[in-house]
C-alpha cells in the first residue's frame, strides 16, 4: 500500500461534496493537497482549514478546468510550492437537469458546456499534470470521477450521461498512453446523497430517488461523498498495477438494471 506522507494532490471542483471529502482523506493520509474551486471560494476556504488541521498543508486556487489555462496555473502552483505531483482526481463537473424524453430540453451550447468541464477538462488537467509525473520519481495517478449514467445511460440529462460515457472510454485511452509513469483509474457512482443533486432535482424527488436507489440495490446503500472518496483512494494507494479500470459505486444498484437471464 503506497504511503503518501509528503506527496501532493490537486483535487479539483474540491469546495464541496465529492471533491472536499477526497480532500479531506488525502490529507489524513498526510498528502498535501490543491484544492481547486470555480466559484464557492469560502467552502474552498474551508476545506483548506480542515486539511490544515490535519497536519499537512493546502493551497487554494481558482480555477475553470475548461480553460486550458487555468489547468496549466493549477499544475505551476503546486509544483511552485511543493516540487512536485502525485495525484489528480478530476472531480470537478456540471450537467443540467433535463428529462431524457424532453429532447428541446438541450441544445448544442448545453451540450458543448458540459463536455467543456467533464471531458476536455479532465484531460486538460491530465495532460496539464503529465511532463512533473513523468519527470518524477514515483510517477503519479490520475483518478477520473465518472459516473454510472455513462454506463447506463441514465442520469440528469442525456449530454450528463454522454460525456461520463466519453469519461469512461478516455480514461482507457489515457491509461494507454500515459504508462508506465502514470496510472489511469475511473470511479463511476451511481446516486449520491448530498447538496448537488438535492439542489438539481428538488427537495421531494431527491428523496424519493434516493429512496427508489436504496430499494433497488443489493446492499441497500446509496453513496455519500466520503464512501466515494474511498474508492478513490483505493485507486491512489491500492495496487500499483492497476491502470484503465473502472469502478461502480453504488451500492450494486446497476445490477438490478441488468436483463434478465432467465424467465
Amino acid at each position: 500500500m503506497k504511503d503518501l506522507s509528503n506527496h501532493v494532490a490537486i483535487v479539483t471542483g474540491s469546495s464541496s461534496g465529492v471533491g472536499a471529502a477526497t480532500a479531506r482523506l488525502l490529507a489524513s493520509q498526510g498528502c498535501h493537497v490543491l484544492i481547486n474551486y470555480n466559484s464557492n471560494e469560502a467552502g474552498a476556504q474551508s476545506v483548506a482549514d480542515e486539511c490544515r488541521a490535519v497536519g499537512v498543508e493546502a493551497l487554494i486556487q481558482q480555477g475553470n478546468v475548461a480553460e486550458d489555462g487555468d489547468c496549466i496555473a493549477m499544475a505551476e502552483a503546486a509544483i511552485t510550492k511543493w516540487g512536485r505531483i502525485d495525484v489528480l482526481v478530476n472531480n470537478a463537473g456540471t450537467t443540467k437537469f433535463v428529462d431524457h424524453q424532453n429532447l428541446d430540453g438541450l441544445d448544442k451550447d448545453d451540450f458543448r458546456r458540459i463536455y467543456d468541464v467533464n471531458v476536455v477538462g479532465a484531460y486538460q488537467m491530465t495532460r496539464a499534470v503529465s511532463r512533473q509525473m513523468n519527470a518524477q520519481e514515483g510517477g503519479g495517478a490520475v483518478v477520473n470521477v465518472a459516473s454510472t449514467a455513462g454506463i447506463t445511460g441514465i442520469g440528469s440529462c442525456i449530454a450528463y450521461a454522454a460525456s461520463k460515457g466519453a469519461m469512461v472510454t478516455m480514461t482507457l485511452s489515457l491509461a494507454r498512453a500515459l504508462g508506465p509513469a502514470m496510472r489511469i483509474n475511473a470511479v463511476c457512482p451511481g446516486f449520491i446523497e448530498g447538496d448537488w443533486l438535492r439542489d438539481g432535482f428538488g427537495e421531494e424527488r431527491y428523496q424519493k430517488l434516493m429512496e427508489f436507489n436504496r430499494e433497488n440495490a443489493p446492499l441497500k446503500r446509496t453513496a455519500t461523498p466520503e464512501t466515494v472518496a474511498d474508492a478513490i483512494l483505493h485507486f491512489v494507494i491500492g495496487s500499483q498495477v492497476v491502470t484503465g479500470e473502472t469502478l461502480i459505486v453504488d451500492g450494486g444498484r446497476h445490477l438490478a438494471m441488468a436483463p434478465l437471464t432467465r424467465r
